[in-house]
C-alpha cells in the first residue's frame, strides 16, 4: 500500500510540474499577443482620435453629473437613497446572523 502512494506521489508531482510548465509558457504567449494587439490599438489613428473624443465626452459627463448632484433637490434625493441601501444591507446582516444561528439550532437548512 505505502508502494502504491509513493509511485502516486511522484505521478501527482510530475503532473504538478507539467502543469506548471505549459502555464508558465502559456502566460509568456498571453503577454505577446496582449502586447501585439494593444500595439495595434496605440497605433492606428482612428482609433486614437475616437478614444480622445470618448474620453473628452466622459469628463464633461462627469463633470454635468457633479453639477446636478449639487442640487438640493437631488442632493435629497441621493441621501434617501443612500440612508435606505445602508438600512439594506443591515437588514440582509441582521438575516444572515439569524439564518446561520437557527441552522445551528435546528439542523436544518430549509423553513417551511
Amino acid at each position: 500500500m505505502a508502494e502504491n502512494d509513493a509511485v502516486l506521489l511522484l505521478r501527482i508531482e510530475e503532473m504538478i510540474k507539467t502543469h506548471t510548465s505549459q502555464i508558465d509558457s502559456l502566460g509568456e504567449e498571453i503577454i505577446k499577443l496582449k502586447d501585439m494587439l494593444n500595439d495595434i490599438f496605440v497605433n492606428d489613428e482612428t482609433f486614437q482620435v475616437h478614444d480622445k473624443t470618448a474620453k473628452e465626452a466622459a469628463k464633461i459627463r462627469s463633470n454635468t453629473k457633479k453639477e446636478i448632484m449639487k442640487r438640493l433637490d437631488v442632493a435629497d434625493l441621493a441621501n434617501k437613497l443612500k440612508s435606505l441601501r445602508s438600512e439594506q444591507k443591515e437588514l440582509k446582516v441582521g438575516l444572515s446572523d439569524y439564518l446561520r444561528e437557527y441552522q445551528r439550532l435546528s439542523g436544518s437548512n430549509e423553513i417551511e
